[in-house]
């Protein structure tokens, strides 16, 4: 099992930059393809980035492609997304996921472990 949870969220204006975290507990973090969603009020969660075990093979939703970066650092067992030129509707809380096998649909069912969520708000 992996334990899950974010942090970095915040206040930000509209083509800023944040940073977020997601630490992970438990030893086999390397095993795990990571991934962040998000979800706006009266919205459905939504993919936004995906890496793969390794770190070698990322993923991203069209929606941020070019503005956002997943890595991870798998000797601290933690993934970050790095948003930069954010945007109003980049507004949501955000979530750290992990999936017992590679990289794989852009969908929650595919993730078996969350964090709790952080609030992004991006101001215009």
């Amino acid at each position: 099992q992996v334990q899950l949870v974010e942090s970095g969220g915040g206040l930000v204006q509209a083509g800023g930059s944040l940073r977020l975290s997601c630490a992970a507990s438990g030893r086999t973090f390397s095993l795990y393809a990571m991934g962040w969603f998000r979800q706006a009020p009266g919205k459905e969660r939504e993919f936004v980035a995906g890496i793969s075990q390794s770190g070698g093979t990322t993923d991203y939703a069209n929606s941020v492609k070019g503005r956002f970066t997943i890595s991870r650092d798998n000797a601290n067992k933690a993934v970050y997304l790095q948003m930069n030129s954010v945007k109003p509707e980049d507004t949501a809380a955000y979530y750290c996921a992990a999936r017992s096998n590679g990289l794989g649909p852009r969908a929650t069912y595919a993730y078996n472990y969350w964090g709790q969520g952080t609030q992004v708000t991006v101001s215009s």
